[in-house]
């Protein structure tokens, strides 16, 4: 078929500026006429002209609501703009880590490779017609567009006056493997429709020891759950967990992805992941069903994961360190070492102590996978992770939910191998407590105040800054508030140099930390489509072995009054209480 190519005009909209997770708003917002045509076109014509014209694109996300309709707009403008081929994963399913393998390791028929993607993900935000969409572009490294792409884009949508798309084409079939061949006035145009899971199984069999993962979840001593929230994770654990591993079909909870994740919320937290958590025996009812020995979930586009034992919550923070430590042993891919780890500034110092004792390379960098990327990129970084239930790996540029449950069993199996007939296995808690007795233990704990008035917020965060340079005040206030709590020896905000190419991120974080080495940081989080999310993060650091058993909102209770004091909390947002605790 040949298609014409039209010039269609349109005006700018405001607030089209890409966050480190790309463009996010309801979905109302984003069905108006021109509104996705004109970020795409303000992408296109940010980018070099060899990314753009005979180039080959990816096109997929997690499904959610709006995505179909999308992946039709972005293939026919693609088409517009001289792109020479599109490849699309079956039914427009992508997870956000398997966009990056399949830019750095698929090869097309043609030998051709990807040099970007459009993923069209709102992360773990809700889906479904009132609620949540997103669309990112990802480099040919696999991870997100760098600030000075996203800044360029920003700019085009607020002069752009026109976009190119080849609206006569018709509409391609997404739910069938093949490829659509087009003509145009650039000469060919492609469409290939692939199976959204095989590039991705390839990547985990090569790093990961399928044959030792299989033998722990074949013992009857093993049992397993991992809920893929109705996001796109679902794509890809019947083919990992049940027919690569021999799991039981009945271990997969919530695999099926839909557009509206069944009207969850589909975060991978103790808040949102209630089923699971239920499962796991550490729900407020009790079933009286023995819980499984391990348990996970994933987010809306698969990147973010949560680990759970038996009536046990690992912290995000404590999973990369723990994975850190065991790395080396449990997963063939790091068999020969860790170049590096480096974790985001509001994570706890669980990794830095890992760090120091394996004698590694460690960095603290600011929110934003891209930060990792570059220090991947120039071969520093081997794992990284964030306190937001995001783990990864240099073996691709996104972070990556799914690995890091294969991480899980790979390090569980290891501890197994040679007790796998034996009475009791090495459990979840169990490795984690080793852990605390060998590094010490990281109390912590993360209140959100998702959608406060933006205002209120700004002023909070404006107080804090202006109350840094009197740490004698601070302190007062600290003592007024829990005469038991170490006194405050520091206040910043937190400023990152990247070693790799120089670029400076400030204002990344208020953190006040404490004499005894407790941290308390304040971050304005973008990641929400309204309003704005406050997160505070509370740490506590306990090297005495005697006292790493407590449990954690214990344990952390006076440090949380502090902070509530000193932010001046319900005084600026009209909030009582929090709405997530982790």
């Amino acid at each position: 078929m040949v298609f014409e190519v039209m010039k269609v005009p349109t005006t700018p909209f405001e607030g089209q500026k890409p966050g480190t997770s790309g463009l996010r708003k309801k979905v109302k917002v984003f069905v108006q006429p021109h509104y996705l045509q004109n970020f795409v076109q303000a992408t296109f014509n940010a980018l070099t002209p060899e990314k753009v014209k005979g180039a080959t694109l990816v096109v997929s996300g997690d499904g959610r609501y709006f995505s179909k309709d999308a992946v039709q707009i972005i293939i026919k403008m693609s088409a517009a703009n001289g792109v020479r081929r599109v490849w699309v994963g079956q039914n427009g399913l992508l997870s956000t880590p398997a966009v990056s393998a399949v830019i750095r390791e698929r090869v097309g028929a043609d030998g051709s490779k990807a040099t970007g993607a459009f993923i069209l993900t709102a992360s773990h935000n809700p889906g479904g017609p009132n609620e949540d969409f997103g669309i990112k572009y990802n480099m040919e490294n696999g991870g997100p567009a760098p600030e000075a792409l996203t800044d360029k884009i920003f700019e085009n949508t607020k002069t752009i006056k026109e976009y190119l798309i080849a609206d006569e084409l018709r509409e391609v079939d997404i739910s069938t493997i093949g490829v659509t061949n087009f003509s145009g006035p650039d000469g060919p145009f492609d469409v290939e429709v692939f199976d959204s899971a095989s590039d991705y199984v390839k990547l985990m069999k090569s790093i990961f020891d399928f044959e030792l993962i299989r033998k722990l979840l074949s013992s009857p001593k093993f049992t397993f759950c991992y809920d893929a929230l109705h996001g796109v994770a679902g794509a890809y654990a019947n083919r990992i967990f049940v027919e690569e591993l021999g799991a039981q079909q009945s271990s997969l909870l919530n695999c099926t992805p839909k557009e509206d994740f069944g009207g969850g919320h589909p975060d991978p937290n103790l808040t949102y992941a209630k089923e699971l958590v239920e499962r796991m025996g550490l729900g407020k009812s009790n079933s009286g069903v023995e819980p499984p020995e391990f348990g996970a979930a994933a987010d809306g586009d698969a990147d973010r994961n949560m680990i759970l034992g038996k009536r046990f919550f690992v912290t995000p923070s404590d999973s990369v360190a723990i994975i850190a430590a065991n790395a080396v042993g449990a997963i063939p891919y790091f068999s020969s070492g860790l170049k590096g780890v480096a974790r985001s500034m509001p994570t706890s110092a669980a990794l830095d102590v890992v760090a120091k004792s394996l004698n590694l390379k460690f960095f603290e960098v600011p929110t934003g996978w891209k930060f990792f990327g570059n220090l991947m990129d120039a071969g520093q970084c081997s794992i990284c992770g964030e306190e937001s239930f995001g783990t990864g790996s240099d073996h691709i540029r996104e972070k990556d939910g799914i690995w890091a449950v294969l991480a899980w069993l790979s390090i569980l199996a290891y501890r197994n191998k040679d007790n796998i007939n034996g009475d009791k296995l090495v459990t979840v808690e169990d490795i984690v407590r080793q852990h605390w007795a060998t590094y010490g233990r990281h109390y912590y704990t993360r209140y959100d105040y998702e959608n406060v008035d933006a205002g209120g917020a700004k002023d909070l965060m404006a107080n804090m800054v202006k109350m840094m340079s009197s740490l004698d005040e601070v302190n007062t206030i600290v003592k007024g508030a829990r005469s038991d709590v170490s006194k405050v020896v520091n206040a910043d905000e937190f400023e990152y140099k990247d070693p790799v190419d120089g670029s400076v991120s400030k204002h990344q974080g208020i953190r006040f930390l404490f004499e005894d080495g407790s941290r308390l940081v304040f971050r304005l989080s973008g990641t929400g489509s309204e309003g704005a999310t406050i997160r505070l993060y509370i740490e506590q650091y306990e090297k005495d072995p005697s006292k790493i058993g407590r449990d954690s909102q214990e344990a952390l209770a006076p440090l949380v009054e502090v902070a509530l004091k000193l932010s001046k909390m319900q005084e600026f947002t009209g909030r009582s209480a929090p709405t997530v605790i982790t």
